[in-house]
């Protein structure tokens, strides 16, 4: 076969590596932007930061933008009704430095491992009581069989299940009652044989947790009443007596990571226009350094080094300050699109799609996904991710167009203001919703209350 040379000619598109790094930082969350910036200028000594500054380059000191922007963001705190809220800007240093640290709690084995040195007992017993701590779950129970754990030990110690069982005695006589458990009907029934033995229907609890709890989850009252031989007013004391043990005796111990979302831009209203500004403790302040900039202008000889991270840090600064720009701008068309929401709240929110947004801003929808991820707005109203705002839309009888958000909210209300001795089933929430101008089929009514984690029915009955 001859070998020839021919020439073709055909479009590829190449991402250079300034537009590469500019679609990764607008992609990313703002904490994760923090740890790429540390990143960088740990590796680029030509970029540095600026301390207590809130632009990106020019003079020290704030502008009067800068202190509007903050002055907004402090009153939106202020109206803020936080109640439980676990989210928010991360603490300051000087509230760690005034007492704020948090101190170093002692989990479940450790308490159960504190209360076994203190008890008398004899060294085997000791081990086999602190290998089944060991074998506890988070939660407190023992998930696996008392003949599992014994063929995990030494063959030459030769332990049987029974004195296993013998040592889950012990522990299960520690505290929190209920730990050591194999189930919940067991962990409910050790809570309740601690009660003293005159609490009223204290036998019919033990029965009902022991025989008949998947009767109690089924919320099947009129069975349990019947079994259990009780009238209406006696059941209810019954159930309050069960519903105030712990499911999970060793939660209270398990340690958990807090999380602190940091807002993006806080949305204020000012003169009746609701306004977004960019939240200043979010925004990197970066800078050239003119040390090395100096040097780098002295010397240019040798300097090849230098001059490639020069472009890096000026490539860095620009990308960043990009971000931003596109985080506000598109975050406002969110805000002038949403507008009933912040007036009249959930229910009130239209439909609205990435492309809407794309073409008001004039950017890709590509490019509207990245900046709505990970990103938070500050509101009156709450801190909700950007994405919270998108949703599809449901047809309405006047042919036009309502938010599938707002029929969940719509929905919710309807189940919250409901009989809790007659709840309403998902034919009658679909009337609701009819009358309310929504055309919503039953199916579609449990798709969306299952998405808002609400039982069926028969299982938000109650007495």
């Amino acid at each position: 076969m001859k070998q020839s040379l021919q020439l073709k000619l055909h479009q590829q598109l190449t991402l250079t590596p300034q537009l590469q790094q500019s679609i990764r930082l607008l992609q990313l969350s703002t904490l994760e932007l923090g740890q790429e910036i540390s990143q960088m200028l740990q590796d680029n000594p030509l970029l540095e930061r600026l301390d207590g500054e809130d632009s990106f380059d020019g003079p020290s000191g704030d502008t009067p933008a800068d202190e509007t922007a903050r002055q907004e963001r402090d009153d939106v705190y202020e109206e803020m009704a936080w109640g439980d809220r676990a989210v928010g800007p991360a603490p300051d240093e000087d509230e760690d430095e005034h007492g704020f640290q948090q101190a170093e709690s002692t989990n479940l084995r450790q308490h159960l491992a504190e209360q076994l040195g203190l008890t008398a007992l004899t060294h085997r017993d000791s081990q086999l009581v602190a290998f089944l701590i060991e074998a506890l779950g988070d939660d407190g129970y023992l998930t696996a069989s008392l003949e599992e754990l014994a063929e995990l030990l030494p063959a030459e110690l030769e332990v049987d299940p029974v004195e296993l069982h013998t040592a889950l005695g012990l522990l299960q006589s520690f505290d929190p009652v209920g730990v050591g458990a194999r189930d919940l009907g067991e962990c409910l029934w050790l809570q309740l044989n601690a009660f003293p033995k005159n609490t009223p229907h204290l036998e019919a609890a033990k029965t009902l947790v022991r025989e008949h709890l998947t009767l109690l989850a089924d919320r099947e009252y009129g069975k349990l009443k019947k079994l259990l031989e009780l009238d209406d007013h006696d059941f209810m004391q019954l159930r309050q007596l069960i519903t105030s043990l712990e499911p999970r005796p060793g939660a209270v111990y398990t340690q958990t990571d807090t999380r602190y979302v940091v807002p993006d831009v806080f949305v204020k209203k000012v003169k009746g226009l609701w306004v977004v500004n960019l939240n200043p403790s979010a925004m990197p302040k970066l800078r050239i350094n003119e040390m090395y900039a100096g040097i780098l202008r002295n010397n240019r000889e040798g300097g090849a080094s230098l001059s490639t991270q020069l472009q890096e840090a000026r490539w860095l600064i620009k990308n960043v300050q990009q971000r931003f720009e596109t985080i506000l701008k598109v975050s406002q068309a969110i805000v002038d699109r949403q507008r009933m929401f912040f007036e009249h709240g959930a229910v009130a929110m239209r439909p609205l799609t990435l492309k809407e947004i794309a073409d008001t801003v004039e950017l890709h929808e590509s490019t509207i996904s990245r900046v709505t991820t990970q990103k938070f707005m500050m509101t009156p109203r709450g801190l909700f991710e950007f994405k919270y705002f998108f949703g599809s839309s449901l047809a309405t009888e006047e042919g036009g167009a309502a938010s599938s958000t707002a029929m969940r909210a719509l929905l919710k209300q309807f189940i919250d203001a409901e009989n809790r001795a007659n709840p309403l089933s998902d034919n009658a929430l679909s009337e609701l919703l009819g009358k309310q101008g929504f055309v919503v089929a039953r199916r579609t009514v449990a798709k969306y209350r299952e998405l808002l984690n609400i039982p069926p029915a028969n299982q938000r009955k109650s007495m």
